[in-house]
């Protein structure tokens, strides 16, 4: 039997944050945002991409479908990279797959070639999903060593960064700069960006590693590299795999905003590309103002309240905006839209990395669940959108959202460790505690009234405030 500590954010008169967590959360809000420029600046000029391949709209939900699939292979494997060979490698393995598919899909269009699309456009979402686990797990890390929320912060950075990509896109768009000098200067800015910040991304070793869920899962083997199987486990659990379906539902509405919002404008309101470009960073702006006040809001209220009152909005949003009569109100109903899609992925993530030893497979597994919603959003509203135009098949994804709300609650901190059993852990009699380290005499004195509080108390094993700020642990097996 294993019991589980209680989980919350830490006060926030938590300690001074230790400068090597402040480089690195500064690092990462860096990344965050630079992806939001890269993913943007590409999205931005697709009426473009669209015109100079004379492609019909489910021709080109084909290509992004063709993205879409590189992302779910890659994303298969991509916890199994970070728990293996850290996540350093693995950002820099995205940064290589980043900047030849951006030279390719630049070149692919000018020169009338589909297929140099297609290859650089499955390069791009493998790189997206190498490149997603490693920071979603060490924004997660950063979160725990500050004791606070702050995951919501990263990803806001990430939504200015797009507010910036999309209006790059946009002003390149208006001056006629041509997709391959833009593509091409923005991978290489995004190489050199990354590799800059790869020495400090990454806490080091111990450093926001505290489990929130306690398991008997064997120690790591020398040099911090885990069994692959640790990775793979995550398939196994029962609320995993729901909180998988959360995202899957947030990833289909903001994918499906980045993918056709654009299009949508110009198609159902006559408007330029420019101003499909612009609308689209209204959406990203409003989710953006969302995320920066999503830390108070998730510690005020909880994960799933939040979760429930996003997806209740992003629902009225989207009704709005797919059946506005006027250009004006559509766009309220993007506001609204883009309120509403802003703290589910958040949220998602952070409930997927409760337990440090196993975020990496968890993360892989939420992020193969929104990689599924990119697969089939692409082609499915492009028939829709053919069929009875794209706003109105942007709104179906409400759909969607109702089933985001009716499973919120599984985003909630959980309570116990929901990781199947295995046969070499059959002891049925034996629990697994994790108490701080005995680094000082006194500490013989604690430990043997901190395992008898732990096998009494009611809501749990330990004092959260002990547990939430003693990085150093040790497992006790007590009969």
């Amino acid at each position: 039997m294993t019991l589980s500590a209680p989980t919350r954010p830490a006060a926030s008169s938590a300690a001074p944050v230790a400068p090597v967590v402040a480089r690195a959360r500064l690092h990462l809000l860096g990344l965050f945002a630079l992806l939001g420029i890269v993913f943007s600046s590409w999205l931005a000029r697709l009426p473009t991409v669209r015109a100079e391949l004379d492609l019909s709209t489910s021709a080109l939900g084909g290509v992004l479908l063709v993205g879409s699939v590189g992302a779910l292979v890659t994303v298969t494997f991509a916890g199994i990279v970070v728990q293996r060979w850290g996540s350093r490698a693995a950002i820099l393995a995205s940064t290589v797959l980043l900047a030849v598919a951006y030279v390719l899909m630049g070149v692919g269009p000018g020169a009338g070639s589909v297929l140099l699309l297609s290859v650089g456009v499955f390069l791009n979402g493998m790189s997206i999903a190498l490149g997603n686990v490693p920071v979603n797990v060490e924004s997660a890390r950063v979160e725990r060593a500050m004791g606070r929320t702050v995951i919501p912060q990263f990803h806001a950075a990430f939504s200015i960064g797009a507010v910036a990509g999309s209006g790059l896109g946009a002003l390149a768009s208006r001056q006629g700069v041509p997709l391959p000098v833009q593509f091409t200067t923005v991978a290489a800015v995004a190489v050199v960006w990354r590799l800059a910040s790869l020495r400090s991304v990454v806490l080091p070793a111990g450093t926001g590693d505290q489990p929130r869920t306690v398991t008997p899962a064997p120690a790591s083997p020398p040099g911090g590299r885990r069994r692959v199987g640790t990775a793979l486990d995550a398939w196994r659990e029962p609320r995993t795999l729901l909180v998988g379906v959360v995202i899957m539902a947030a990833a289909l509405s903001e994918g499906a905003a980045n993918d056709w919002l654009s299009i949508a404008v110009v198609d159902g309101f006559d408007r330029t590309e420019a101003v499909g470009g612009v609308v689209l960073a209204l959406y990203v702006a409003a989710m953006t103002l969302v995320r920066l006040a999503g830390t108070r809001l998730i510690d005020r209220h909880g994960r799933v309240a939040v979760l429930r009152a996003s997806g209740v909005v992003s629902i009225v949003g989207l009704l709005l905006f797919g059946f506005a009569p006027s250009f004006a109100l559509a766009s309220v109903g993007v506001v609204l839209w883009g309120f509403g899609a802003a703290l589910a992925v958040p949220i998602g993530i952070a409930a997927a990395s409760d337990d440090p030893l196993r975020a990496a497979g968890r993360v892989a597994v939420v992020s193969s669940f929104s990689s599924v919603a990119s697969i089939a959003a692409p082609p499915l509203l492009g028939l829709a959108a053919e069929s009875i135009g794209a706003r109105q098949a942007l709104a179906l994804i409400a759909v969607a959202m109702v089933a985001s709300v009716c499973l919120a609650h599984q985003v909630a901190p959980p309570t116990h460790d929901d990781t199947p059993t295995r046969a070499s852990d059959d002891d049925a009699a034996t629990r697994t505690l994790v108490v701080p380290a005995q680094r000082a005499p006194s500490d013989d004195v604690a430990a043997p009234a901190l395992v008898a509080a732990a096998t009494t108390a009611p809501h749990g094993p330990y004092p959260h405030d002990l547990y939430q700020h003693d990085p150093t642990h040790q497992e006790v097996r007590v009969p």
